[in-house]
């Protein structure tokens, strides 16, 4: 196990099908100089076909940390949650929600897949670097995680 430092960077997988919403968290990455190697995929499909390396994902890394929205084209962000946690392979790759869904079911569910954490998107700017500043500072500087 080791332990991600600030100078350390790892891959990152964002999975949100509204383009405008990658593009801001990729620049809020970069204004806030986290350095974390960010590849975002539209839909759930795509998601899992990044994890397990298939087609033309064959040569994508193993993120050390997935940001699943759950309101995905193809295949929803519950299902590819659900596939995560059921692969042994992909199982111990932490995975935080962020969605826009506030409701307590969405909530519940997640957690009962054993989603990591569950964040509501902001809704301006500041706090969804807020967001990201906490993400960065849990997940990938803080926590020990698995070995890839």
């Amino acid at each position: 196990m080791s332990q991600a430092t600030s100078n350390e960077s790892i891959d990152i997988l964002l999975v949100e099908d509204n383009p405008g919403d990658g593009r801001l968290t990729r620049e809020i990455l970069v204004d806030q100089k986290i350095c974390n190697r960010l590849h975002i995929v539209e839909n759930g499909v795509d998601a899992m076909a990044f994890l397990r390396r298939e087609g033309r994902f064959s040569d994508a890394p193993r993120p050390g940390l997935v940001l699943l929205d759950l309101n995905l084209p193809k295949k929803g962000g519950r299902e590819v949650l659900l596939e995560i946690k059921k692969d042994p392979v992909l199982k111990s790759i932490p995975v935080v929600i962020l969605t826009a869904s506030q409701t307590e079911e969405d909530v519940l569910r997640s957690y009962g897949l054993h989603a990591n954490y569950y964040i509501t998107k902001p809704v301006n700017l500041e706090q969804l670097m807020g967001a990201m500043r906490a993400i960065d500072n849990l997940w990938l500087t803080i926590v020990t995680v698995s070995p890839q």
